[in-house]
């Protein structure tokens, strides 16, 4: 865990005459074996992983602040265990995998560290990786990185769940692809911003519903002045605390566990909004005194990522609080010169209203000993069950029901 002395452990993984041949740039100096370094401790690999952020690619969900953070108030209290491997070909890193070892009632899962609360989950890559090694080299290289983590005693693991794993990182195919996946039931959104404002919402907007989103404006501005709010930092707690209440109060609405009820995920959400500003984006839509929208997202590159977002659930709920403060979120990325705006993963109808392109993400299960094969073999098949629910509008309909209907009675008692 993060604070403790670092373990390790370096593997020379040499690649075969005709794959060397294939990856060999046009200098030879690049040519070479490619060095496997295991880290257990996030502060170890800090220098190395925010170079890599800083002039590779990646998702801020692999961010360091972000999964350093996970690691301290998550991570720590679930008994996760650093596995982070670091390729290297003499002094050039091309690529890091920020992976971790679970424990789990069965069978010790590897996983990507913070899997769960990322939306998207993928190695870091150099800017040029794509053209030093193929699909099958990396193959290669992720199955003897699992040899490296499996030589570890604290790092045995039964099983490999990897899961939200995105076609493209960056510019670059995502090289995990090459393992054997499948689709995870969710897609994900994004739309392309342009540079003004007007222009985008007239192509995204019919006439009668920019005439609908006025008209529920002005209801907003009869309850009290709208406002759209950048938090100061005295009032960063106080926002991130009732975006908590209010997402919670619409998870128990539609049945959804409440993530905020888990151990350290306040506390997560608070550290990132408090300490990474840079990173975060905290906002909020006032109507009057009541803060009738909130909204933490992420401005990473050129794109703004829309993660966690809320309402007020009394008299300004009538008039589309959530939607009216989308549209000002729509603006500010714009302001910023984001060219992207990823509603991330979620199949949200509104999404759609948005966005002209859907992205496909893949898991990845795998059993590595006798007692991971029941577990990998059911995480494959609630996988596909799951997918073909959410993917048949009836089943999907219904299911939806039953949960807000089961959400209905639990409340009631």
């Amino acid at each position: 865990m993060v604070g403790q002395a670092s373990s390790i452990l370096h593997a020379r993984a040499p690649l075969p005459a005709a794959a060397h041949a294939a990856a060999r740039p046009a200098s030879a100096a690049q040519g070479g074996a490619i060095a496997l370094t295991l880290h257990d401790d996030l502060a170890a690999a800090e220098r190395d992983w925010r170079s890599l952020e800083r002039d590779g690619d990646c998702t801020p969900f692999q961010s360091f602040d972000w999964l350093s953070a996970w690691q301290r108030h998550i991570g720590a209290l679930t008994g996760a265990t650093p596995a982070i491997i670091v390729g290297r070909r003499g002094a050039d890193i091309l690529f890091l995998l920020p992976l971790a070892v679970e424990r789990g009632t069965l069978a010790r899962r590897l996983t990507f560290l913070g899997q769960d609360l990322c939306d998207y989950n993928a190695p870091l890559l150099a800017r040029d990786f794509s053209q030093m090694l193929t699909g099958d080299q990396f193959s290669a290289l992720f199955n003897e990185s699992l040899r490296v983590i499996q030589s570890r005693a604290a790092l045995r693991h039964d099983m490999v769940v990897l899961k939200k794993m995105p076609r493209m990182v960056g510019l670059q195919q995502n090289p995990m692809l090459a393992l054997d996946v499948r689709l995870n039931p969710s897609g994900a959104y994004e739309t392309a911003l342009g540079a003004d404002w007007e222009t985008f919402y007239n192509e995204k907007r019919s006439s009668a519903t920019r005439r609908r989103d006025r008209t529920k404006l002005k209801k907003l501005g009869e309850l009290g002045e709208v406002r759209f709010v950048d938090p100061s930092d005295d009032e960063i707690a106080a926002t991130l605390d009732m975006l908590i209440v209010q997402k919670s109060k619409s998870f128990a609405r539609i049945g959804v566990p409440n993530m905020f009820a888990r151990p350290g995920y306040p506390e997560f959400f608070r550290d990132l909004a408090l300490s990474s500003r840079s990173l975060v984006h905290l906002s909020r839509l006032d109507v009057g005194e009541t803060f009738a929208a909130i909204n933490l997202g992420l401005t990473f590159g050129d794109c703004y990522y829309h993660i966690l977002a809320s309402y007020d659930d009394g008299e300004v709920s009538r008039f589309g609080p959530g939607a009216a403060h989308l549209r000002e979120l729509l603006q500010y990325a714009i302001r910023r010169g984001c060219k992207r705006f990823d509603f991330t993963i979620g199949d949200e109808p509104y999404k759609r209203d948005w966005c002209e392109t859907e992205q496909q993400l893949f898991d990845h299960s795998s059993a590595v000993t006798l007692r991971g094969v029941p577990a990998a073999a059911a995480a494959l098949v609630w996988g596909r069950a799951k997918r073909a629910i959410k993917h048949t509008a009836l089943l999907w309909h219904l299911a939806q029901r039953v949960r807000a209907r089961m959400a209905a009675l639990r409340n009631r008692s």
